[in-house]
């Protein structure tokens, strides 16, 4: 075989058409040998003499995209002083671009004897464990182009490759829970007529099944445990794993962007999969553990900050490049969208606490690639000080958890939320424009994967989470949820009844607000998990999308009827640009026209303009907010005017029914096109009223009505 010097940049594989260039960074390794494994479980090992600052390189001329491979790291064996090298394990690469096979859990996996934490395991792991995969960088995307889709113009709906595809009536079985699947014309469709421009995935990232779930007979169905920060995931593949789960990813996008549709993934780049120091030896850890991860004081130990037993070291510069390449690679090759990044305060931690000035954020700021997609952050993480809602840099946006927490609460009938509704509902200034930024800066989001699904957030007071093992102990117990009355399954009338509205009120709230709104799955048909709140191992019908067929109701809130509700509200906002507002409200008249009524006005149900104790009143649940069109500050993008007709909402979060006055001076007439009480909520021709005029709203309920400009 002849082996070529190469070069030390890119890391990875990397194919050009007549052989491929490998390139792996190790400093604490003494030599790498890169292994080439054949079908007939043999390999043939070629050691990488060139190094250039720690990165081993060599080009092999011949070897073609399929071809599986891995590395052994010689080189101390000492976990007290935090070096793990065994050139026994079979490495991953980490920049692989595609991985093959999956964990069987043997022993020699690990790099000690079960029951011996303290001995070394020199058992080969070849056998039992993944390989990397060399792939073809060349596809045809034909005329593809990246959507664009403006902050104020988008909504996100956040997803699961298999668990939206697996129950599909209309997909192809051999389709279903895979790539291919989300290119179908049937979801396509689905999302079109949904109003969605951004699909949000749950990790594709290539990820593990824990041990510990394998043996329990479950599974990591969430994904939150990334091995290749490269690679697709190789089990949501339709068609093999040998760099076909590359193609079918990019198939996907690519379809997806022609529907006009955004592709955004939700990225874990806090931890890998190697878990704690009693965790597998997989890939960066038998390479250079000192340099891939937090250690502790004592460095057989790891710091963890994400309760996953590890967390990258971001003060390292080869984690941070491994994290801007990544980045990079799948906004320049897969050509995704955006990111959302899990326990993203974790990223910005650089010693122990959370510094938004952190390298990372400063690596991303000047990119010239990744900054200028859509970057979202999950603004937490379980470390001290990790609660970062409103503190992450200009450039990002966040999902609002105290969006998510004051409306559940206004719904459920909490006492003093009023303030805090009125200013989440508006944006979220309080966090957001001290430092530059615009509502658009709050992703907005009743239910996500985490947590109660939005039937189950009206349907139980408890989680049931029995069926993860854990003896109902995982998950959240403080959930801000309301049974309205039963807890569970029940056939009483009335309950079930309160739950639709409950539902509708929470739809039609989250495309009322200003910021971005985010759907979570299956949330449009009443999609239940049997009050699971942490359904991350349950990859089976629990966690599964459960579709509607045609003639089909739902199993308690009418589905489809549901299903209408929710398309007619995103589009009810996706008309309105009065209900997604690029600057925050002024509270004030807008200069330049005759309108002389203020951008935003806020009443009681009396009709009477908002004073500071009907704010505070703690027995106060509802409120009429006006938003007038005519006075829309920000211009379109050709510099002209915007102009929208004027919305009066009326939120009527008490029990029972309340009487509500319309506002004598802002409109005379106005028509209801909302109603949470009618199933049938967003009605054309919908009943008039005239300034001055009471209506009743039911309990817990809210109404929309419209003067036209």
């Amino acid at each position: 075989m002849q082996v070529w010097p190469g070069q030390a940049y890119p890391l990875g594989a990397t194919y050009d058409g007549a052989g491929t260039n490998f390139a792996v960074f190790s400093e604490a390794a003494q030599r790498i040998e890169l292994c080439l494994l054949h079908d007939d479980g043999s390999e043939t090992a070629v050691e990488l003499r060139e190094s250039d600052a720690f990165v081993r390189h060599a080009y092999l001329p011949g070897i073609m995209p399929g071809q599986r491979y891995g590395f052994r790291a010689h080189g101390p064996y000492e976990p007290a002083k935090g070096l793990r090298c065994n050139s026994a394990k079979l490495l991953l690469d980490p920049y692989a671009r595609a991985v093959s096979g999956t964990i069987d859990w043997d022993e020699a996996v690990y790099g000690y004897h079960f029951g011996k934490p303290d001995s070394r395991n020199d058992l080969d792991s070849a056998p039992h464990t993944m390989a990397s995969v060399v792939v073809n960088p060349y596809f045809d995307w034909g005329d593809d182009r990246p959507p664009r889709t403006d902050y104020h113009e988008t909504v996100m709906y956040e997803a699961h490759v298999k668990g939206l595809t697996m129950l599909h009536p209309g997909l192809p079985q051999e389709l279903r829970g895979t790539y291919a699947a989300l290119a179908h014309p049937v979801i396509i469709e689905h999302l079109r007529e949904l109003g969605v421009t951004a699909l949000e995935l749950m990790p594709v990232h290539q990820f593990v099944n824990d041990h510990r779930l394998v043996d329990e007979g479950l599974a990591n169905y969430w994904g939150y445990n990334t091995i290749g920060f490269f690679a697709p995931h190789n089990a949501y593949a339709s068609w093999g794993d040998r760099g076909q789960q590359v193609l079918e990813f990019k198939s996907a996008v690519r379809a997806l962007h022609q529907a006009g549709i955004e592709v955004i993934l939700d990225v874990v780049y806090n931890h890998t999969a190697e878990g704690n120091h009693m965790g597998p030896t997989l890939s960066f850890r038998g390479l250079d553990n000192p340099s891939y991860y937090r250690l502790a004081d004592d460095p057989r130990y790891y710091m963890d900050t994400t309760g996953t037993g590890n967390s990258l070291l971001m003060r390292s510069p080869h984690v941070l490049q491994l994290i801007m390449d990544s980045l990079r690679y799948w906004v320049t090759e897969m050509r995704v969208d955006g990111f959302r990044f899990d326990l993203a305060a974790t990223l910005a931690r650089q010693f122990h606490e959370v510094d938004r000035l952190s390298s990372f954020f400063d690596l991303v700021q000047q990119d010239p690639v990744v900054s200028q997609v859509k970057l979202i952050a999950e603004p937490w993480d379980v470390g001290e000080g990790g609660y970062q809602v409103g503190n992450f840099p200009p450039l990002w946006t966040e999902w609002n958890g105290k969006y998510r927490d004051t409306v559940r609460d206004l719904w459920r009938g909490e006492p003093q939320t009023l303030a805090e509704f009125g200013s989440r509902l508006t944006g979220s200034s309080d966090l957001y424009q001290d430092d530059g930024r615009r509502p658009l800066a709050s992703v907005n989001f009743v239910t996500c994967h985490d947590g109660f699904t939005l039937h189950d957030l009206v349907s139980y007071n408890e989680k049931h989470n029995e069926a993860n093992g854990e003896e109902n102990r995982d998950g959240e117990s403080f959930n801000r949820s309301w049974n309205c009355g039963a807890e569970g399954e029940t056939d009483d009338p009335e309950v079930l009844e309160l739950r639709a509205r409950q539902i509708r009120n929470f739809i039609a709230t989250l495309m009322l607000s200003q910021g971005v709104p985010m759907l979570s799955h299956g949330d449009e048909f009443g999609r239940t998990q049997k009050g699971n709140n942490n359904a991350y191992c349950q990859d089976n019908e629990l966690a599964w999308v459960h579709w509607p067929e045609e003639g089909e109701d739902g199993e308690h809130t009418g589905s489809l009827e549901l299903l209408d509700f929710v398309r007619q509200m995103v589009w009810l906002r996706r008309d309105h640009p009065v209900f997604r507002r690029r600057r925050f409200f002024h509270g004030r008249p807008m200069e330049g026209t005759h309108d002389e009524l203020s951008d935003i006005a806020w009443f009681t149900a009396e009709g009477e303009e908002m004073e500071q104790r009907d704010w505070q009143a703690a027995h106060a649940k509802s409120l009429m907010v006006f938003l007038n069109g005519s006075a829309i500050s920000e211009p379109g993008v050709r510099g002209e005017r915007i102009s929208d007709d004027s919305f009066l909402l009326l939120f009527n979060a008490h029990g029972e029914e309340k009487e509500f006055t319309v506002p004598v001076d802002h409109g005379r007439q106005w028509q209801a096109v909302v109603d949470t009480a009618n199933p049938k909520a967003v009605a054309e021709g919908g009943p008039k009223v005239r300034a001055g005029d009471t209506l009743t709203l039911v309990g817990r309920s809210l109404m929309v009505l419209q003067r036209p400009a």
